[in-house]
């Protein structure tokens, strides 16, 4: 149990965080986000084990079906963007949320930049630090960017943490479900680019369709395969 090995001292305001949707060329990156409160190792632990037979893991390595089972076991239903909601696992409080960087503020600040803000932004939106220690575990090799200000947290990225941390894991699963409804949603919308099969992703068939019918409202202009036909447009 990484989280165990990570947490230097109790009690400890704990923030997991992961983003899905850096490659696609279309929608947002969405970041999913878990908060808790521990006042103890045992606390810490005792969650752990509770989470892990339920399935949490890297959500790539889910299915839909399996996505929402574990969900429904956690009792994680509102995926609403920007709302904080809270469940109560193994007397554990654990806060959660979904936020997201649109295409347009990828297009504008590139898609790695977009991905720690958000992830950042999420994260100070869970925190209810009372000068208590916090860590942050963030899904992949780099920290948050803070520009002149300094972080207010101990924080601690994890390369393929979303497989290593049953935290990001979660933060993950919820970040990927909300994804991938809003795609399925802009389906309906845009149907001919099959966005309820690849949501997003660059197969053949999404890169034939921007070629067919050009880039859709919610394409990133920026991205290699879809900027070449906005310039096209012009």
């Amino acid at each position: 149990m990484l989280e165990l090995k990570l947490i230097p001292k109790f009690p400890h305001e704990i923030i997991a965080t992961d983003e899905v949707g850096r490659g696609p060329l279309s929608g947002p990156v969405v970041i999913g986000a878990v908060r808790i409160l521990i006042e103890d190792a045992q606390g810490l632990k005792n969650l752990l084990k509770f989470l892990k037979p339920k399935g949490v893991t890297d959500s790539k390595k889910l299915t839909p079906e399996k996505r929402l089972t574990i969900l429904n076991k956690l009792g994680v239903q509102d995926l609403s963007y920007r709302k904080k909601n809270e469940v109560e696992l193994k007397g554990v409080k654990v806060s959660y949320t979904t936020w997201d960087m649109d295409h347009e503020v990828i297009d504008q600040e590139n898609i790695l930049a977009a991905s720690l803000r958000g992830m950042k932004e999420a994260a100070l939106f869970l925190s209810e630090k009372r000068n208590l220690e916090t860590t942050i575990l963030i899904d992949g090799h780099m920290k948050l960017r803070w520009g002149k200000e300094t972080s207010p947290w101990n924080e601690v990225p994890i390369v393929k943490g979303d497989s290593k941390s049953l935290l990001i894991g979660l933060a993950s699963i919820i970040a990927k479900e909300k994804r991938d409804t809003y795609m399925q949603e802009m389906h309906e919308l845009y149907p001919q680019y099959g966005f309820n099969a690849h949501f997003g992703y660059p197969t053949a068939f999404h890169r034939k369709a921007i070629a067919e019918f050009g880039p859709s409202p919610i394409h990133r202009k920026t991205f290699k395969g879809v900027r070449e036909f906005v310039r096209n447009e012009n």
